[in-house]
């Protein structure tokens, strides 16, 4: 066997352990037509460049690729390469502090050794493609790495929170999860001190760290689910429910989950100035209930109009006020010039 007929075979072999979790000898053997032994001298190769794979023995044993102390290089398939690439290119525009500059570094170093085709496809997807980002808040990624380990290893963390009203206190917390949106980053933890569930923003939190104190895991909602309702309401002067008549997959289409909630609707209710009875188009039934929060009803009114459905205001009162404020200025809007409206 020649040298480069050995270093194919090792790169094959370093494939193969990162493509599933365990092999026997005799699986590696069989894929890379050698012996059991050529397959442990190969491993010993891979370990001598870096890569730390371990042997494990008896049944449901074999050669898994574990982590080691450093980062040794990876082999990416032609799917993975051109994923891993067109993700680098997105997250250069992102919204934690620092990670756009070292996304642009490792695209640079993947688009040096890919070879043309997929440089060449990869070019392709980049120059068809635009990204449309709304300005976020940044988040440092030591804070974001210090709350992952304390979520993984159940450990309270400590920080420093910015209130609404501009004021510091310290926090400490038993973190559950991280939610991001387009926008910003969120922690949903139990606070410890006011011994209920809470919502903070990444973008407000200052020494953030991770104590040693391990904590049992409480039963909690679904973190997804409430820093939804935190966000699309309760930082907010008023709270807008509204009736859409078309199904929660179709709304959901038009609002962005940040921006409200959406429930399905059960019931057989008519629509307002229907009679009960009255035939309907097939789907006419269908409503949901979207609970958004905002500062200003007139702002609320408005993206409610925008909603391709129809939609009635179930509280509070005064947004029907704001609703027929912006009925009168588009009535006004759309008169011919020197009208009489």
């Amino acid at each position: 066997m020649t040298v480069e007929g050995t270093t194919e075979r090792v790169l094959r072999l370093l494939e193969l352990l990162q493509r599933r979790p365990v092999w026997t000898a005799s699986e590696l053997a069989a894929e890379l037509d050698v012996t059991n032994r050529s397959v442990r001298r190969d491993v010993e190769r891979l370990r001598a460049l870096g890569y730390p794979v371990q042997a494990t023995a008896g049944v449901g044993g074999g050669y898994q690729l574990g982590a080691g102390t450093r980062l040794p290089p990876l082999l990416l398939d032609d799917a993975e390469a051109i994923a891993t690439a067109v993700s680098l290119r997105i997250a250069s525009g992102g919204t934690v502090a620092g990670t756009g500059e070292a996304a642009l570094r490792v695209l640079a170093k993947l688009d040096q050794v890919m070879p043309p085709r997929l440089r060449g496809e990869v070019r392709a997807v980049h120059s068809a493609t635009d990204t449309l980002v709304a300005p976020g808040a940044e988040v440092d990624p030591d804070t974001l790495l210090t709350l992952a380990r304390a979520c993984r290893d159940t450990v309270r963390a400590r920080f420093g929170y910015t209130t609404l009203g501009g004021d510091v206190r310290t926090r400490t917390v038993e973190p559950v999860r991280m939610v991001a949106t387009s926008r910003r980053w969120y922690l949903m933890a139990w606070d410890v001190d006011r011994e209920d569930w809470r919502t903070f923003r990444l973008d407000r939190m200052t020494d953030v760290t991770a104590t040693t104190w391990r904590f049992h895991p409480r039963e909690h909602p679904d973190p997804v689910a409430y820093v939804q309702e935190s966000v699309t309401a309760s930082p907010y002067r008023h709270t807008a429910r509204v009736r859409v008549h078309a199904s929660a997959d179709r709304v959901a289409e038009h609002v962005p989950p940040q921006a409200a909630r959406i429930e399905p609707e059960t019931g057989e209710q008519p629509r307002a100035g229907e009679q009960s009875g009255v035939d309907e188009q097939p789907g006419a039934d269908e409503r949901c209930l979207l609970v958004s929060g905002g500062d200003d009803l007139d702002w609320i009114a408005l993206h409610i109009a925008r909603l391709p459905f129809e939609c009635e205001i179930l509280e509070p009162p005064e947004l029907r006020d704001a609703a027929a404020r912006l009925a009168r200025r588009l009535t006004g809007m759309a008169a011919p010039a020197g009208a009489d409206t």
